[in-house]
């Protein structure tokens, strides 16, 4: 049984094959600079032969053309015909609270997702575009729609609602919804199976950190609270995003600097967040090589980073009475040994504390990184592609 999932953004589309009968991923790969000169696919198969070809790539429905002729190619593909592809699952930014879980496409789904953009006028029309081109494409396979938003779909209204006057939030939805939620579900589920306990029985704070930044406080399975919020610009320091603001702070630059909406939006989005502070990079990589080098500003960054994932650890902690599991995921969080560490600096107490040898190991799996205290810290990498198969698989065999 064969499962495409897609990933389609503003100019780019990425592709994995997973063959579910042992979940393995046949090939992956993406079309870069949709609409731009230079377009190209790049193409990876399970055994390692890999492959890069530019084209015209117009728009997306050519782009997903061009990603179902290189799985079918003789020379770089994996199946023979694309009636072996079974089901196509496709990442949707912002399911509101439309959509409290994946959901299979039809019409009517495809109308509600249209009614979603406005909570996600960046993201959804450019994963709708992907829905779209693969009806045309695929026309007798099913579609289903797998949300960032879901996970957090649990959370309790004192959690979600934001101190507005509550009207904001009947007429236009104004709340917390939380975002990388196939992430910290699936970071969850591996974290129950290494810590060799039931999900249902553990508290467990997720961070995943990467470019974008957010962690959640799963309760029992349950995302019971999250850092982002009504936009993924809330809560964490990230690459370029603010995370948490006085909103006042922003109408005060607005008005000091006489800029609009687009362009505020902008600010707190582009320019922010790790590169805004360091005004070196909004790559962890570049920004821990300065600090070490002697840039206070790039420490600066650094310090405001670790210090935002600490409070947080210790407020989700707070909020769940207790802890029993911390994750880090994502590309800074399974790669930054020195974020890892500086992130639960001064958590003893809470029995947080990493083995630095085992932490600074360079590795790829999944491991246990502390002194197997009582809250067991852990690394996972991620694998949200395969969350997307597992919820399209199921919807397709009901």
């Amino acid at each position: 049984m064969i499962i495409l999932v897609l990933n389609s953004g503003s100019s780019s589309v990425k592709y994995r094959l997973y063959e579910m009968d042992g979940e393995n991923c046949l090939a992956h790969g993406g079309v870069d600079r949709i609409g731009d000169r230079g377009s190209v696919l790049t193409h990876n198969r399970h055994d390692g032969h890999s492959v890069k070809l530019a084209g015209e790539i117009v728009d997306h429905q050519v782009a997903i053309e061009y990603i179902l002729a290189i799985l079918l190619s003789p020379n770089h593909g994996v199946i023979q015909d694309r009636s072996q592809i079974i089901a196509v699952g496709h990442r949707v930014v912002h399911g509101g609270e439309k959509f409290t879980k994946s959901a299979l496409i039809n019409q009517e789904v495809m109308n509600q997702l249209h009614d979603c953009i406005e909570l996600a006028p960046l993201h959804n029309p450019h994963n709708i575009k992907g829905i779209t081109a693969c009806r045309s494409l695929l026309k007798e396979v099913p579609q289903v729609a797998v949300f960032d938003t879901a996970f957090h779909h649990q959370m309790p209204d004192h959690a979600y609602i934001y101190g507005l006057p509550y009207i904001l939030y009947k007429k236009y939805g104004i709340r917390r919804y939380g975002f990388h939620g196939t992430s910290h579900r699936y970071v969850s589920d591996r974290a129950a199976v290494l810590m060799g306990k039931p999900l249902s029985e553990l508290n467990l704070v997720t961070c995943h950190l990467g470019n974008g930044c957010s962690m959640s406080a799963v309760k029992g399975g349950v995302s019971v609270d999250t850092t982002m919020g009504f936009t993924p610009t809330e809560g964490l320091l990230m690459g370029t995003r603010t995370g948490d603001l006085d909103p006042a702070a922003l109408l005060f630059v607005m008005s000091r600097e006489e800029i609009g909406i687009e362009e505020a939006n902008s600010l707190i989005n582009k320019h922010s967040g790790l590169h805004g502070i360091s005004g070196v990079s909004n790559d962890m990589r570049e920004i821990e090589s300065q600090a070490q080098a002697g840039n206070s500003r790039a420490q600066l960054a650094l310090d405001v980073f670790c210090y935002r994932v600490r409070k947080y650890i210790g407020a989700y902690t707070a909020a769940m009475g207790s802890l029993d599991g911390l994750v880090f995921t994502g590309g800074i969080g399974e790669n930054s040994a020195i974020v890892r560490s500086r992130s639960v600096e001064g958590l003893k107490f809470l029995g947080l504390e990493l083995d630095q040898e085992k932490n600074a190991a360079k590795l790829s799996t999944e491991r246990f990184i502390d002194n197997n205290g009582a809250v067991r810290t852990m690394v996972i990498p991620t694998n949200e592609e395969l969350v997307i198969a597992r919820d399209t698989l199921k919807l397709v065999k009901r």
